[in-house]
């Protein structure tokens, strides 16, 4: 009888031998090594800061120099005195009229570039719109001051015209048309790539089973890009809700936000860092929830 003389095949290494063996470390080498320089800045520059605002907050009346004793909530119950709660209500409603005007103004362009542009130019008008913010938001501010100043460019196109002119200058108007300028380029961004989703066949289903364009709006266009409203919306409202240029250029002294009453207490002539934390603290936590609010809602896409 022959004997067979076939090498056998050669066995495959041990998988699962392998994996057991190797060291716990390795699974992690490759995500510590990515997010380990932007995880240390995060760590430096935004959790390590935010602490030590966090322990400033629980002193009460500390100024440069004093040592710092944690020693109760009391500059969080001044954060509730009449006058910081209409400082801090201010601010939510320029916060508030800024996100409606923007929405207002920018739902309509995004609407026209997303689907009456053509493909050809609709980038480029895209970044013809966003293109303001290439200058400085401080160049942008005094723009608006040459603009709606008594003797500036809007009076005296309403003196051509035989209007009495306007007083808009250092009045929440005019911070809110600032702020508006300021922020309307994101929300319509981001609307337009929300809108550029949009699924047209059921636009041209709506009007073939009758709804004039109103319903067709109402009922078709809003709920498919509401994620891109909420987050162009809640975008504009947290931006807008810290914003320290706008109202001390445009607002004047009658337009004291919270963003100036946090300054005051640092490098006014208060010096109380003790209050200026604990108001940083309730704007952090506002922000947080926006942000939160963010996430949870918005188009993660369009962001």
């Amino acid at each position: 009888m022959a004997v067979s003389t076939r090498t056998p095949p050669p066995i495959p290494p041990n998988s699962s031998l392998k994996a057991e063996t190797a060291s716990p470390w390795s699974a992690w080498a490759g995500p510590l090594a990515l997010l380990g320089p932007s995880g240390l800045l995060l760590l430096l520059l935004l959790v390590i800061p935010t602490l030590v605002i966090f322990q400033l907050s629980l002193v009460p009346n500390i100024k440069p120099g004093d040592l710092v004793n944690p020693s109760g909530i009391g500059n969080y119950l001044r954060v509730f005195e009449p006058l910081n709660l209409q400082v801090m209500g201010r601010s939510l409603f320029f916060a508030t009229g800024t996100t409606i005007l923007c929405l207002l103004l920018g739902f309509p362009v995004a609407y026209w570039i997303a689907l009456n542009v053509s493909k050809k130019w609709r980038n480029l008008t895209l970044l013809g719109f966003v293109l303001p913010l290439w200058t400085s938001s401080l160049l942008r501010s005094y723009a608006w001051i040459t603009i709606l100043r008594p003797t500036g460019v809007l009076n005296s196109l309403l003196g051509l015209l035989g209007i009495p002119p306007l007083e808009l200058l250092n009045q929440s108007s005019a911070v809110l048309i600032g702020m508006a300028y300021s922020y309307l380029p994101y929300i319509v961004t981001i609307l337009y790539a929300s809108l550029e989703k949009l699924d047209r066949r059921l636009l041209e289903a709506s009007q073939d089973l009758g709804a004039n364009p109103v319903e067709t709006f109402w009922k078709v266009t809003v709920p498919q890009t509401m994620p891109g409203i909420a987050a162009g919306s809640l975008l504009v409202f947290i931006s807008s809700l810290g914003d320290f240029v706008d109202p001390e250029l445009l607002g004047g002294a009658s337009s004291m936000t919270a963003a100036r009453l946090i300054y005051n207490q640092f490098l006014g002539a208060t010096q109380n860092w003790g209050l200026g934390s604990a108001l940083s603290m309730v704007l952090i936590f506002a922000v947080s929830i926006g942000i939160a609010l963010l996430l949870k809602y918005g188009d993660r896409n369009a962001i």
